[in-house]
């Protein structure tokens, strides 16, 4: 049911879990009721469900200079509010009551984010509870800040605490009455339902008449005609700066009557709850919409970011299969390893006997390896980080083409580019395949077979050289198949098989190249998860939706 505090506690728990991150169409209008719609549940529909007999709220609001604080004391009978010159004048909001009232405030039961205080005298931060026997008992007033401050965090508590109200006694002047901002938030209470009566201040006596017919004109206009009009005639202040009783008379007669007729503070609090549980539906529907729009553009979003970054994968395995990084000095390296181009002429000639061979042909000092290794890793840190830069880049190309992934770009400007940790990165992680690399032909090169054939080429040789046949190592194929450098001979394959034999090859080129690509997609992955990361408010709410609807009509139906 609406009504139920928990169906509405579920609810305010949904929308919390709600992040509206992108600039879609309406997205602000959503944050707002999304935000006023969990405040409104925590600070007014919880408390008021729960406890039907509480008090009635009166929130005292209005512009600046409206007379709010001089209305406040003036009915409380002392000053407990600042009013003068200076503005803003409200800076703290307080709670008037009857002292027998007190308890329904001084705990958390309405507006539980504000801090109580009541020491009597005013501070600057929470809510100030002050006690009073003149005001009677089962209504409370809530001096507000100014709707119209110029400070914003004022503007915010205004529309807080006036959304916690039961009703509002808004006030406004003779020579404001038709400012703009003050309708703005009377249209709010009329869709809401918020039972209102509005103090016309400072009335001269001779245009009394004619300022109150064209004040109930303009509320009727607006579908405001059952608000009551209180009017306050221009009089000089008490001293002590309080009305007069006779100027206070109609204001004062109004709370008193509610105060002694439960039946009609009752039926007023009803009214606002009802208004407030229906008007929940509508304000979710914002949220909905705004939602949706999210949703389907984080969608696009988050299918140009894949796109781009299964681009960069296919750009390193191209590069490892097409023997592009074996070009040039790699190659020349790699002769140096083996022996140099006598050893290379041999092999080439001789594959059917290079079995016997290799262990001749290989003798001697220690190949001159450290110059590929570092070659090598020089060239594969030059791909990965290439293909970075290029899915950065179409990534956010994509993402430019609509407005909220401009927006986030322009929030985010390093993201057009691969991360700057990525370099440190990528040669990290090479080397570390490297090592890797080097442990599989040492456990390879460990077992009786192998061991002398091993030794003649050394861990650091057999090592550089299955790196060699992982980059000319391509869709399976195998031995004089197997091209190294677009056209360079296949001696690379021939001496691992010459020392291992060509099945251990295989076995040491695969699974050799399936750890670089498992780093290479574990780099990738993380630099694709910079944009993800903003893309994580909407793939967090996206289950908030089925619930959104559901919550919705159930609303309806109650």
């Amino acid at each position: 049911m609406a009504g139920d505090p928990d169906t509405l506690a579920r609810l305010r728990d949904d929308m919390r879990g709600i992040r509206l991150d992108l600039d879609v169409v309406g997205a602000g209008e959503a944050r707002q009721a999304r935000d006023d719609l969990i405040a409104q549940i925590d600070d007014y529909l919880l408390p008021r469900l729960r406890r039907l007999d509480a008090p009635a709220l009166i929130v005292v609001g209005g512009s600046t200079g409206a007379g709010k604080s001089t209305l406040v004391n003036s009915l409380v009978g002392a000053r407990v509010s600042e009013a003068g010159v200076l503005r803003p004048t409200t800076l703290q909001p307080l709670i008037a009551c009857h002292p027998d009232d007190l308890s329904w405030f001084a705990d958390d039961r309405i507006l539980p984010g504000l801090e109580r205080t009541t020491d009597g005298e005013p501070g600057n931060a929470g809510l100030r509870l002050v006690p009073s026997a003149a005001l009677p008992r089962g209504l409370a007033l809530l001096d507000s800040p100014d709707i119209d401050s110029v400070r914003v965090e004022n503007r915010t508590l205004a529309s807080q605490l006036l959304a916690a109200a039961d009703a509002w006694l808004f006030l406004t002047t003779a020579a404001r009455y038709a400012d703009a901002v003050p309708w703005g938030f009377l249209r709010t209470a009329r869709e809401r339902g918020t039972s209102v009566a509005i103090v016309l201040d400072r009335v001269p006596g001779d245009a009394r008449r004619e300022v109150r017919v064209h004040l109930e004109a303009m509320l009727q206009a607006e579908e405001l005609d059952d608000a009551t009009v209180l009017v306050v005639d221009e009089v000089p202040l008490e001293p002590g700066g309080l009305l007069p009783s006779d100027a206070l008379r109609p204001v004062r007669a109004w709370l008193d009557d509610l105060a002694a007729d439960s039946e009609a503070r009752a039926a007023l609090v009803r009214r606002t709850l009802r208004g407030a549980l229906a008007s929940l539906p509508g304000r979710i529907a914002v949220v909905e919409r705004a939602l949706i729009q999210q949703l389907a553009i984080s969608g696009e979003l988050e299918v140009a970011r894949e796109r781009a970054y299964a681009g960069a994968r296919r750009e390193v395995v191209g590069a490892l299969r097409s023997g592009s990084l074996l070009r040039g000095e790699v190659l020349a390296r790699w002769h140096e390893v083996v022996g140099g181009g006598k050893v290379m002429r041999a092999l080439e000639m001789h594959v059917g006997r290079a079995r016997d061979r290799v262990r001749g042909a290989l003798t001697g000092a220690p190949p001159p390896d450290a110059e590929l290794r570092a070659t090598l890793e020089s060239r594969v840190e030059a791909v990965v980080r290439a293909s970075a830069e290029r899915a950065a880049e179409r990534t956010a190309q994509a993402w430019r083409e609509h407005v909220p992934g401009r927006a986030l770009l322009e929030a985010h400007p390093e993201l057009e580019r691969a991360s700057a940790e990525l370099p440190g990165r990528v040669s990290e992680e090479v080397r570390a395949w490297q090592r890797f690399v080097f442990d599989l032909v040492r456990e390879q090169g460990a077992s009786r077979r192998t061991t002398a054939r091993f030794a003649s080429l050394g861990i650091n040789g057999a090592g550089l050289t299955v790196m060699l046949a992982v980059f000319a190592h391509t869709g399976g194929l195998t031995g004089a198949e197997v091209v190294v450098a677009g056209g360079a001979s296949a001696a690379s394959q021939k001496v691992l098989e010459a020392i291992f034999g060509d099945q251990a090859v295989r076995s040491l080129a695969a699974r050799a190249r399936d750890d670089l690509l498992e780093r290479v997609e574990g780099l990738l992955r993380d630099e694709a998860a910079r944009f993800g990361a903003l893309l994580d408010g909407a793939r967090s709410s996206a289950d908030a939706l089925a619930r959104l609807h559901d919550a919705t009509q159930a609303l309806r139906a109650a």
